[in-house]
């Protein structure tokens, strides 16, 4: 009878421990990251993989939904003057920063006047330089005012609020979002844990943890999905249909450029009938499909069609696919026999890694000689998006919540146009809209400068790559954003 009891109590803790093993399997869903970080400080980073990641971190005065819309986040309600140049806004009561401070006005100023400059004179970024003043009326008000009018301010301010006068994101970032920064292992992976205390109980995290893992390799990622050592991850279209009989697959566009960019500033790129004749020999088609599988828009401007009220749709029939036209083009600015070019893509990207080498078959039938180049992403940042130290490059531009944030990439005065395009109706233009709170004015110049630019065939505008996920079948609650986020606060296991 002793050793009954005894055996029982043997098996009890075995179903105990088994059953606490499921459990912490369940509370944790691992997938991956394209890239490596480029910084874990807000203030600092620019990649559109990190911020999938740190969105889950850090929040701004707003947020926004799945169709792009702006909603409130740490601002709960605000107020904008007749003038459009001030702006209040009302923070939400008894949140905590994930070092349990709690948050209030003065980090907002903090934060707002570190993004603007007010204090250095100069502003972190560009979009942030039209802010005069940033001042708490209250511990729970904030008043922004700007130097001129600025229609897309309201969607700037999704951008981090940290704790006042904190240092160190750059090793220990503290926001206040649902999740919360536990280790970055360099080369490897980012961990997240929920927050416990975080102010939206409808949207707290069901999942205990998170784990993103660098993964650049595709046929790795497959084998993880394949043996379960990842829940979910990006795949590209051929996996997607492989894996689809065992897995859930969610598809959408990203509202991602994939452009092969043309240095304008350089010879021989400095010449419109090149960009033209590289607009004629590249054939979009081929690379839809060979190497995103179909899973893709075809694009004909800087913008995708997934932001419709501001997408020029009458673009389609400027450049059609003419080899013959193309090589006339070459012929006229001087290159009859053709040219040497260095495409320069990030070695972590194969999708990209993919098309320069389709891209590179095309382009000898116009006699251009492609060598391309592999680099490591943080080489691409510096050199290429930073420097414009390259000739050619592809690369994926993600989306923004804004029509500003995408086109005013190519305006003379922003400091990262590494296009290096060039055109005063086109900087006119965006300037102008940025200025136009009548929406339907404000659409119409949007979609002129599309125009502006393809007529200077400023680069080649291929498609916009589906972003495909591959998802277990009992891990529910994924949804797609038209911007980078990764948001693992609607993941659950059924």
């Amino acid at each position: 009878m002793k050793r009954f009891h005894l055996l029982f109590i043997f098996l009890v803790i075995i179903l105990l421990v088994s059953c606490a093993g499921k459990k912490d399997t369940a509370s944790v869903v691992r997938t991956r990251t394209m890239s490596e970080i480029d910084s874990l400080d807000p203030y600092l980073s620019t990649a559109s993989d990190t911020e999938a990641i740190m969105h889950n971190v850090f929040e701004g005065l707003v947020g926004y939904d799945t169709s792009g819309a702006v909603i409130p986040a740490l601002a709960e309600a605000w107020r904008i003057e007749e003038d459009g140049l001030c702006y209040t806004f009302f923070l939400r009561p008894d949140v905590l920063f994930h070092d349990g401070s709690e948050f209030d006005a003065d980090d907002v100023v903090w934060s707002i006047s570190k993004y603007a400059g007010l204090d250095t004179g100069r502003p972190l970024s560009s979009k942030f330089s039209c802010v005069e003043s940033v001042k708490a009326l209250d511990n729970r008000t904030v008043e922004i005012r700007l130097k001129e009018v600025n229609a897309s301010f309201l969607q700037l301010l999704s951008a981090a609020i940290t704790p006042s006068g904190y240092e160190d994101n750059a090793t220990k970032p503290i926001g206040t979002g649902p999740y919360q920064f536990v280790s970055y292992t360099p080369g490897q992976k980012v961990v997240l844990e929920k927050n416990a205390s975080y102010y939206d109980k409808e949207r707290i995290g069901k999942i205990d943890r998170a784990e993103f893992y660098v993964m650049t390799d595709e046929s790795a990622v497959v084998t993880a999905l394949s043996s379960g050592q990842l829940d979910f991850a990006i795949v590209n279209g051929d996996n997607a249909d492989v894996l689809s009989s065992r897995f859930d697959i969610y598809s959408s566009p990203q509202n991602m450029v994939q452009i092969f960019a043309l240095n304008n500033s350089i010879s021989p790129f400095d010449d419109e009938r090149v960009r033209m004749a590289f607009n004629m020999a590249v054939d979009k088609d081929e690379i839809i499909k060979g190497v995103f599988n179909g899973y893709a828009t075809k694009l004909y401007s800087a913008f995708s069609p997934v932001m419709a009220v501001y997408y020029n749709d009458g673009l389609d029939d400027m450049y059609s696919f003419d080899i013959n036209a193309a090589k006339a083009l070459l012929l006229q600015a001087g290159y009859p026999d053709g040219f040497d070019l260095v495409i320069t893509v990030p070695s972590n990207y194969q999708p990209h890694v993919d098309t320069a080498q389709i891209i590179s078959e095309q382009l000898k039938k116009i006699g251009v000689r492609v060598e391309i180049e592999l680099v490591e992403w943080a080489t691409w940042l510096e050199r290429v998006y930073k420097n414009a130290d390259y000739e050619a490059t592809i690369i994926g531009l993600s989306g923004m919540l804004d029509p500003n944030d995408i086109l005013v990439r190519y305006t003379s005065y922003y400091s990262r146009n590494f296009v290096r395009y060039n055109n005063d109706e086109y900087d006119r233009l965006i300037s102008s809209a940025i200025l136009e709170t009548d929406d339907a004015q404000r659409a119409a110049m949007y979609k002129e400068a599309q125009k502006v630019i393809l007529e200077d065939a400023g680069s080649v505008f291929i498609c916009d790559p589906n972003q495909n996920i591959v998802c277990r079948k009992d891990l529910k609650g994924y949804v797609a954003y038209p911007v980078p986020f990764t948001d693992i606060s609607r993941l659950y296991f059924e």
